[in-house]
């Protein structure tokens, strides 16, 4: 392939900005990895060596003394949980506002969506009285609540944008064959809409897994404790070993990365056809 000389300038300063973004966003977490294998000595006397040996003991220790498995399964359990619930509500409320025409839709789609606009913490007091009123503080079943509120803004647009795409069409076929609005939502709309579907699914999990604020202000047992927070008490009980410290760091990031990964392409395309159609 032949690339015009007149277009060098413009791609030599395409990829030296991409590859600046890149090296930025992942030196951290390479850092934090590479650190993980070092010693303490080797830490604090040159933080950016190299490793002089692959050594999993750091590993061992952080998952056999410390209940690592646990807060691990709580936020598996909260973040899967509060995704599907999410994505049952918001699906069907993609399907209404991207379907039907009824009084006040845009009005109450702003409503929904008006949420982005509000930071997370001035709803802190809030959602704090609800979950003390509704007795679930400290209860896996708070957050579990709180989080699947938190997609509903980013869900609706993708899911909103993906069954508008949808011809209404195949919804009058269906029709006339005698659906009703289950039928056409689930076996003709549904299968169309997998990839905003799961979009949406992916980045409300995403979040959910990372979530720290409200998981430390509603919950204080550790048998309910997620891992951002229980992150924070990996810091003080390995303030002065760095070494375990990192391998929980990497082991907190790390099924956030990998699942990004592997569908990162899907999401991509969403999020550019979602962009494109509205």
């Amino acid at each position: 392939m032949i690339i015009n000389i007149r277009k060098w300038p413009e791609l030599i300063v395409s990829y030296s900005v991409m590859t600046f973004t890149v090296l930025v966003s992942i030196f951290p977490i390479v850092w934090i990895l590479l650190s993980s294998f070092k010693s303490n000595k080797e830490i604090l006397n040159d933080p950016f060596s190299l490793p002089k040996k692959i050594d999993f003991q750091a590993y061992m220790d952080v998952f056999t003394q410390y209940n690592f498995l646990g807060y691990f399964m709580n936020s598996m359990f909260i973040a899967i949980a509060s995704t599907l619930i999410a994505l049952f509500i918001y699906t069907m409320a993609g399907y209404i506002f991207g379907k039907f025409n009824f009084r006040g839709k845009s009005f109450l789609f702003i409503l929904c969506t008006i949420t982005l606009l509000i930071p997370g913490y001035a709803r802190a007091q809030p959602i704090f009285t609800i979950i003390m009123n509704l007795d679930l503080y400290d209860t896996k079943a708070a957050l579990i609540l709180v989080y699947a509120s938190f997609g509903m803004a980013l869900a609706l647009f993708i899911l909103r944008l993906s069954f508008i795409a949808i011809p209404k069409d195949l919804d009058e076929s269906a029709l006339i064959d005698g659906a009703g609005f289950w039928r056409i939502f689930w076996n003709v709309n549904m299968p169309l809409a997998k990839s905003g579907i799961s979009t949406a699914g992916i980045l409300m999990f995403l979040n959910n897994w990372n979530e720290y604020f409200y998981a430390l202000i509603l919950t204080t047992s550790e048998k309910n404790r997620t891992l951002p927070v229980a992150l924070e008490f990996f810091n003080e009980a390995f303030s002065y070993n760095y070494t375990r410290m990192f391998a929980a760091l990497m082991m907190v990031i790390l099924p956030g990365i990998l699942i990004y990964v592997l569908v990162q392409e899907q999401v991509q395309q969403s999020v550019a056809s979602s962009g494109v159609k509205g």
